[in-house]
């Protein structure tokens, strides 16, 4: 079984070291709070922005999953992630294979336009530009690294889109403006899945997009999420106004190798979302 490393042990990172840890492995996991008891990840306290947490650390993992997200929209919080938090890192751990995960923030596309793994990277917004940098000096580290692109994540805890469905809001209905989604079980299921496959010795590629099968319209979106809470449907946008970020994910790439979404679109993802309660 593998020794693994998990920086960043937040919703997805306890719930894929549980996973993992139950297939026998042995998981580490890094946070900068960590929990005073978990039955399956070994936790040790660290944050990666400081080399020092870092220092007594062992380095001899099989495996290290980079899940770590900033603590706020701000530049200075990517830099302490993206760049000082992930040259200490790639130093520490030189040389162990890293699944990273990255965003598909990276694409700038804003006219509906399909995007996958070969797709033009060249993001405007600053944060995304150092995720995007990121990427890159992830991939240079090391021929064995892997970058997992997620879409927008979502799932119990994480319901921005059903909270706004609840408040009759203004979304643009024609051109379509797409939204891109992945459950966050799924999210687990991905990471876990090409780990396996690495174990394995398949043949890898260096980056993956994991998005779900539907990139809906986020009117048709809303729309049934707002019926689903008994609410109002969204009034009409007018054109354009949401042009500046618009694109589809292609998840062929990963379906390829053999993964298999749980919740292949919106509506199995949220099936659990009803009337709002008084």
């Amino acid at each position: 079984m593998a020794k693994i490393l998990i920086i960043g042990c937040g919703g997805i990172g306890a719930a894929l070291g549980r996973q993992l840890a139950g297939q026998g492995h042995r998981v580490t996991g890094l946070k900068r709070q960590p929990p005073a008891v978990d039955d399956a990840i070994h936790y040790l306290a660290a944050d990666i922005a400081e080399a020092a947490t870092l220092a007594k650390l062992e380095t001899d993992f099989d495996q290290v999953f980079f899940i770590v997200s900033a603590d706020g929209r701000n530049e200075p919080s990517y830099r302490a992630v993206y760049q000082t938090g992930l040259q200490n890192v790639l130093e520490r751990f030189s040389g162990v294979p890293m699944l990273f995960v990255s965003s598909t923030s990276v694409y700038a596309q804003s006219r509906g336009e399909w995007v996958d793994e070969a797709s033009e990277a060249e993001p405007d917004d600053v944060n995304s530009r150092l995720i995007r940098q990121a990427e890159k000096q992830v991939l240079a580290a090391n021929p064995a690294n892997i970058v997992v692109r997620f879409s927008g994540i979502y799932g119990p805890g994480r319901e921005h889109l059903v909270r706004l469905a609840a408040t009759t809001p203004a979304i643009q209905q024609t051109p379509p403006y797409y939204t891109n989604r992945i459950h966050q079980d799924d999210c687990v299921g991905v990471l876990a899945f090409l780990f396996t496959r690495r174990l394995a010795g398949a043949s890898m590629d260096r980056c993956y997009l994991a998005s779900d099968d539907d990139p809906a319209p986020m009117w048709e979106v809303v729309s049934w999420l707002a019926e689903r809470q008994h609410c109002p449907q969204p009034v009409i946008k007018p054109v354009g106004a949401d042009a500046s970020l618009n694109k589809r994910c292609d998840n062929a790439r990963l379906k390829a190798l053999g993964y298999r979404f749980r919740f292949p679109g919106y509506k199995d993802g949220y099936c659990w979302v009803g009337p709002m309660q008084d």
